[in-house]
C-alpha cells in the first residue's frame, strides 16, 4: 500500500535539482515488453516525461536477464519476498525456471536505484519483477487466473532496501507526484490508488 504521507514530504525539486524517480522502462514507451512492445501507452507515467523536474532512471528487470522478446512469468508458490528467501520460483508459461535470473535482475535494479541515489520508483503493477501491490498468484493463462496481493520480486527488493514504490495505477499518488514537481499542478482530490478501487476491495474481499 502507497505511503502517501512519504510522497506529501519528498523534498520541491528544480530543473537543477531534479527528483530521481526510477520507473519501469515500458511504462516510458521503450519497447522492451515481453512482445518486443511496450505493454501499450501510459499516459499517468508518460506525463513525466514533459516535466524538467524530474529525472526518470529507465531500467527493466525482464529485459535485463531474459531479453525482449520473452516468454511470460509468474510467481508460484508465493509473492517477491518469498521468491527473495527461496520459498517461491518464478516459471514461465512453458514452466521453465526464472527464478535465478530475476532475483539477478532485481539487484541489478536495486545497485541502479543505490547509485542513483533514487527518491521515487514507479513499477508496473501486475509483473512478476515490478509489481508493488498486485501480482497473478501462479500462471496467468490457467483456466483461472488468480490475483494476489504482493510485490514482485524486483519491487520486493527495492521494498526492503527502503524505497518507495508506486504503481502506474497508484492515481491519487501520482497526482501528489505531479503536485511535487510542478507547482502549477492542482492535484485531483477525487483520484484514488489501485487498494482504494472497487475491484481491488471487491476481489480480495471474496478471497477472505
Amino acid at each position: 500500500m502507497t505511503d502517501q504521507s512519504y510522497l506529501r514530504n519528498l523534498r520541491r525539486p528544480s530543473t537543477a535539482d531534479p527528483l530521481r524517480v526510477l520507473v519501469s522502462a515500458c511504462l516510458t514507451g521503450v519497447a522492451c515488453g515481453f512482445d518486443g512492445t511496450a505493454n501499450g501507452e501510459y499516459p499517468s507515467v508518460l506525463r513525466l516525461l514533459s516535466y524538467d523536474t524530474v529525472r526518470l532512471i529507465r531500467f527493466c528487470p525482464e529485459e535485463v536477464s531474459f531479453g525482449s522478446p520473452r516468454e511470460m512469468c509468474d510467481i508460484h508458490g508465493g509473492d517477491g519476498r518469498d521468491v527473495l528467501r527461496g520459498k517461491a520460483r518464478v516459471l514461465t508459461e512453458s514452466g521453465v525456471d526464472w527464478t535465478d535470473g530475476m532475483i539477478r535482475a532485481a539487484e541489478r535494479m536495486l545497485d541502479v536505484a543505490r547509485r542513483e541515489r533514487v527518491e521515487l520508483a514507479v513499477m508496473m503493477d501486475i509483473s512478476a519483477a515490478c509489481g508493488s501491490q498486485v501480482i497473478y498468484d501462479g500462471n496467468r493463462f490457467a483456466p483461472e487466473k488468480k490475483y494476489q496481493i504482493g510485490a514482485g520480486v524486483a519491487a520486493a527488493l527495492l521494498l526492503e532496501n527502503g524505497f518507495q514504490v508506486i504503481s502506474q495505477r497508484d492515481f491519487a499518488s501520482l497526482e501528489i507526484l505531479y503536485a511535487k514537481i510542478d507547482p502549477q499542478h492542482v492535484a485531483d482530490e477525487s483520484a484514488i490508488d489501485h487498494h482504494e478501487t472497487d475491484w481491488y476491495r471487491g476481489y480480495f474481499e471474496e478471497k477472505r
